[in-house]
């Protein structure tokens, strides 16, 4: 989990549409930009070809072009973070 101390609140999240190949789950102790990077960084690199995409607001962590849920859940683990339910595809 981050360490930082330059966590703020962000504002208000609008819901999108997602392409039928992403995954999301909620990742609640991701907190700031700094969360959000690790988390990006960690699964890109652990799953080459994926566009993720985070909001620290909604604590939602979106990643696009993988199909292992649990191959994603093991880098945020791994990352320091917990990842809890995955949302369904919109």
């Amino acid at each position: 989990m981050c360490g930082c101390a330059t966590h703020q609140s962000q504002g208000a999240v609008v819901a999108a549409k997602q392409s039928p190949d992403t995954l999301t789950l909620r990742v609640e102790d991701m907190t700031c930009g700094h969360c959000a990077g690790t988390i990006t960084k960690t699964i890109e690199t652990g799953l080459p070809g994926t566009q993720v995409h985070t909001d620290v607001a909604s604590k939602l962590v979106s990643v696009r072009g993988a199909a292992d849920l649990a191959a994603i859940k093991d880098l945020v683990t791994a990352a320091g973070y917990t990842p809890s339910e995955a949302l369904a595809h919109v």
